[in-house]
């Protein structure tokens, strides 16, 4: 009996410093499981607030509260203190884009190490144990998409450039790897290279006065991102090129909207960024009720012209939820 009594004593004790400590038998660490945290790449970017409006009307339909917190920049050191301060909320899981392949693996280890469900949403590490799920589009397919449709504009002839963001974004990188594998399927069009521009417009815009002046006979230009589009397009138009050199970009912003129907921009390759952003809570969900996680959430793309741009409306990306 009185061995009993010390053990519902001890039981009792326990019981009553883990609720002092606001945790509950059973917990990891005093999480909390109905709250997710989402980190995008960047603040302010119809991509990501589209995927941010994806992810907030799938949490609430599924009785989750989400919060966002994004950097001001694409940039691994302006999203690592995001994501520490995430972790000193204690959310269920943590929703986020990194910003770079590599350099973002220390701090969403310390998240998953603290037991936090982390789900990787458009961009990866090249680390795959970090993460328990990975949702994106397919940029290589985007890439190879990208080239097959600047090669019908083009007539399958003359030189090609790719211009790309910053080296190790794992969603750039790829489209552009998928447009440079895709080329070789095209014998009239030779590929003048992949060149960066920091993610800065004007940067992108100087890549296209310089190349102009190399190569006068530039015939197309895939653009990987929203930046490195608009900056071309600034380098196109100040040459006088636009329209006479093709260039297709990625993404369906407003802005770069209002580019197709104009004639800006010959091309646009739009990804489902609201998909994503739903398809990655509901892989936070499912890891945090105990039910299986996909691995990998592939999304759809399209490519879209002025003909038929109105048509796919749906994949105009937004800028406000």
């Amino acid at each position: 009996m009185r061995t009993g009594t010390v053990l519902a004593a001890v039981v009792m004790t326990v019981a009553a410093v883990l609720a002092g400590c606001g945790g509950q038998i059973g917990d990891s660490g005093g999480l909390d499981a109905k709250k997710i945290v989402l980190i995008p790449g960047k603040a302010d970017e119809p991509f990501y607030l589209s995927l941010q409006c994806g992810a907030q009307d799938r949490a609430k339909e599924l009785g989750y509260q989400l919060n966002t917190q994004a950097p001001t920049q694409f940039d691994a050191a302006a999203q690592t203190p995001i994501v520490t301060g995430a972790i000193a909320g204690k959310p269920g899981a943590l929703l986020i884009a990194p910003t770079h392949a590599t350099a973002m693996a220390s701090p969403m280890k310390q998240a998953r190490d603290a037991g936090i469900k982390v789900i990787e949403v458009d961009t990866a590490l090249d680390d795959t144990s970090i993460a328990l799920s990975s949702v994106s589009s397919d940029n290589r397919k985007g890439g190879q998409l990208a080239a097959q449709t600047l090669a019908k504009l083009v007539g399958g002839k003359g030189p090609v450039l790719v211009i790309n963001t910053k080296a190790g974004t794992s969603t750039t990188d790829a489209r552009a790897q998928g447009f440079t594998d895709e080329l070789k399927n095209h014998p009239g069009m030779s590929s003048l290279g992949v060149q960066y521009n920091n993610n800065e417009a004007a940067q992108a815009a100087s890549i296209v006065t310089a190349t102009l002046a190399a190569h006068p006979d530039l015939a197309g230009i895939f653009a990987t991102n929203l930046s490195s589009t608009e900056g071309a397009a600034t380098g196109l138009r100040n040459a006088g090129k636009l329209g006479a050199v093709k260039l297709v970009g990625f993404d369906a912003s407003p802005k770069q909207v209002e580019d197709l129907r104009a004639g800006t921009v010959q091309a646009l390759i739009a990804q489902d960024p609201a998909t994503i952003g739903a398809d990655g809570v509901d892989q936070a969900v499912a890891a945090l009720e105990g039910k299986p996680v996909e691995r990998t959430v592939k999304t759809d793309m399209i490519a879209l012209t002025q003909a038929d741009m109105d048509a796919n409306s749906k994949y105009f990306y937004k800028s406000r939820c």
